[in-house]
């Protein structure tokens, strides 16, 4: 079985461009890329979410790590980004094979937008099967991967 992966940075502000567009942006928040394996299920998505919502990388009072996104400005951009399953076992070319193809992978990640929505978060995304060009300022910089 896979995991649902999330590279999830803190960000004082986070946008997602499409040629020229700007498709998704958030101000401070966290900015979160996801890898979907091609044996994950709907209830690892909402699991990751919700790991995400509560996830205690944001600064309290005193700059210490002890409150969630869900506690300080609800922002997350989400991005689906299938090179997390990118495996360089052998050679020096990824192997794409663990990757959900676009049409298993979308909805889950569809999932974990809705799931955080559900709880409150003000969600931002990019768009899917295109080309995007990912800008970020990393707030830390603080970097998690979680796999669920």
């Amino acid at each position: 079985m896979g995991l649902v992966r999330g590279l999830v940075q803190r960000v004082a502000e986070a946008r997602v461009r499409v040629g020229d567009e700007t498709v998704g942006e958030i101000g401070p928040g966290l900015c979160v890329l996801v890898g979907v394996h091609r044996e994950d299920t709907g209830a690892q998505a909402a699991r990751l979410a919700d790991k995400v919502w509560g996830l205690r990388v944001m600064a309290d009072d005193d700059g210490v790590m002890n409150r969630s996104v869900a506690d300080t400005t609800g922002n997350v951009l989400v991005v689906s980004q299938f090179t997390l399953y990118g495996s360089t076992e052998r050679g020096r070319r990824p192997s794409w094979l663990d990757a959900a193809p676009p049409d298993q992978a979308e909805p889950l990640v569809d999932l974990v937008v809705a799931r955080l929505r559900e709880m409150g978060a003000t969600v931002a995304t990019g768009r899917f099967r295109t080309e995007m060009q990912v800008e970020l300022v990393n707030d830390g910089p603080v970097t998690v991967l979680l796999e669920v």
